[in-house]
């Protein structure tokens, strides 16, 4: 069992600015490599930014140029700000490092959480985050015109292969409406220690998505739990709720480290 540290930076009118937020990472990233300080969560809310991962593509960005900070996690354009919790998990993971099972268990803590506020979520095959699916197609309701599904795994680039399994559910390709994404998960591994993390839409102005193409997904869209459940929920209920579920399942995690298969002929 590894002790999991929190650290409430800051909420509401004392919200972080996303890159003093990145400066502070980087601090406890190096404290924690040098085995300074324990594993740490960094928890707080940005004043509103939109923020770019290295595969974000220009079409993706704000169409009105509003300004953007490019980052050096994975992932697409997402937007941070008011009513929405962002996690940090700064932590050592054993080498070579398993990302894949890294991005399951922030999931699954988010799932938990949700679930406890009384919103199923689940996984999709193929895309890290959290989500409440859409209507199966048999309930779709019946609108005039053309109406065409196509196949996101035909072309999008963040459709990973390696988030599929029986915990997953299948892309919503021709098969539901429009599902959404209650939790977005974009990390980065330096030196065997993790950064960045995930942002959770608790009570949000969603409008701020509409600028952009969130995550780069087209065919998905965003929610929040205020939305989900129809009431006002607040990051001062949230934040117990899922600093519980961080702990239950990232220091009771087995991490082990990721298989290595063996290059027939080597």
């Amino acid at each position: 069992m590894t002790e999991l540290r929190f650290v409430r930076l800051g909420f509401g009118p004392g919200a972080v600015e996303y890159t003093e937020a990145w400066e502070e990472q980087r601090r406890v990233h190096a404290a924690r490599f040098a085995d300074e300080v324990p594993d740490t969560c960094l928890l707080l809310e940005h004043p509103p930014v939109y923020t770019a991962g290295r595969r974000t593509a220009d079409n993706e960005r704000p169409l009105d140029g509003t300004p953007v900070v490019d980052v050096d996690r994975g992932g697409k354009i997402t937007w941070h700000g008011p009513g929405q919790l962002v996690g940090y998990p700064i932590m050592k993971l054993p080498r070579p490092v398993d990302v894949v099972a890294h991005v399951r268990r922030l999931e699954e803590a988010l799932i938990r959480t949700a679930a406890e506020f009384g919103l199923e979520t689940t996984r999709v095959e193929g895309r890290s985050g959290v989500w409440v699916l859409g209507d199966p197609v048999e309930q779709r309701p019946a609108i005039g015109g053309l109406s065409l599904d196509f196949d996101p795994r035909l072309t999008d680039e963040e459709f990973d292969p390696r988030l599929n399994g029986p915990e997953y559910a299948p892309s919503n390709a021709g098969q539901r409406r429009e599902d959404r994404k209650l939790a977005a998960i974009g990390i980065r591994v330096a030196k065997g220690v993790t950064m960045h993390g995930f942002a959770l839409n608790v009570n949000p102005d969603s409008t701020w998505f509409d600028r952009i193409i969130p995550c780069g997904i087209r065919d998905a869209g965003v929610t929040s739990l205020s939305a989900e459940l129809g009431r006002e929920v607040t990051i001062e209920e949230v934040l117990p709720v899922i600093e519980r579920h961080l702990r239950d399942v990232l220091e009771h995690a087995d991490l082990r480290p990721r298989d290595i298969e063996a290059v027939p002929g080597a």
